[in-house]
């Protein structure tokens, strides 16, 4: 199988786990619940609670709306992962539905915790592959081009003004808080599994046995490394340092190399967001 393909398959697989793990975070927690979380979805679900309509077809009518109004202002920027990641959301709500018509978790601050987390974790799975699940991100694309607003205060604003809304529905504030608890919960999830899944460490090694340490790093992590040449200020003296670009569950392999072959070296590590090129991430825009 060649290997594009077979990223491509690895990709949209973690695509639809996420997915599915977003739908059960609203069907079986948020939604037995009456809490109203952010984003489109939680528009569909105050559609829902005020008149039934199904959330699954719901989502999809609107989201198809959004991005055919989006083509028309913002051109043609949605790929394929949109699509599928609002078509697969969609399906996975429909099926899901009708099993959890009563709350699993009887206290409500407990399944706005549950819901909050595996919704957060599937937006951030989606999102890690470079996929989208549509709805206010494209609201706030549209708006962001004719108003000089931050998109992140755009999508804020929305999710403030939906969970607000439920008021008129329940008239509780405790849905409400429930409902921004859920917002903060979820959005804290999403920076988390994406800074999981693209942290890495730059590190500079300052040694005399530079090689030595190179050498093994290359054998033992099978990371590439750079040989930057360098000069000591205060001694004048010419240096060899070595750039390695590692992800952060293989730091402790290169410090531990270091440290074996060199106890004496000056080592000096930075978190990085975000490495594409070969062995890391690709670039998806």
């Amino acid at each position: 199988m060649p290997k594009d393909l077979k990223q491509k398959i690895k990709s949209h697989a973690i695509i639809t786990f996420g997915l599915l793990l977003t739908a059960i975070g609203w069907m079986a927690f948020l939604i037995p619940a009456q809490i109203t979380g952010g984003g489109l979805s939680g528009l569909c679900a105050l559609l829902f609670y005020a008149i039934k309509l199904p959330i699954g077809l719901t989502y999809l009518i609107l989201n198809v709306i959004l991005i055919l109004i989006s083509i028309r202002i913002l051109g043609l920027k949605f790929g394929i992962q949109t699509v599928y990641g609002v078509i697969g959301l969609s399906v996975f709500f429909t099926i899901l539905q009708p099993f959890f018509t009563a709350p699993i978790v009887k206290d409500a601050f407990m399944a706005t915790v549950i819901g909050g987390i595996l919704s957060g974790a599937g937006v951030g799975l989606v999102f890690s592959q470079g996929g989208s699940t549509g709805g206010t991100d494209i609201t706030a694309l549209i708006i962001h081009k004719y108003k000089n607003i931050r998109l992140g205060r755009l999508i804020l604003y929305q999710d403030v003004i939906i969970i607000g809304s439920s008021y008129f529905l329940f008239y509780s504030l405790e849905k409400i808080v429930y409902g921004y608890v859920t917002m903060a919960i979820t959005s804290y999830v999403i920076d988390l599994i994406l800074e999981g899944t693209n942290q890495s460490y730059q590190i500079l090694i300052f040694s005399k046995k530079h090689e030595q340490i190179a050498q093994r790093v290359s054998d033992e992590v099978g990371r590439g490394i750079t040989l930057i040449k360098g000069q000591g200020w205060y001694s004048k003296q010419n240096m060899d340092i070595l750039l390695i670009v590692v992800r952060k569950y293989e730091s402790a392999a290169v410090l531990r190399i270091t440290n074996e072959e060199d106890p004496q070296a000056f080592i000096s590590m930075s978190s990085v967001m975000g490495v594409y090129g070969e062995g890391f991430d690709r670039v998806k825009i």
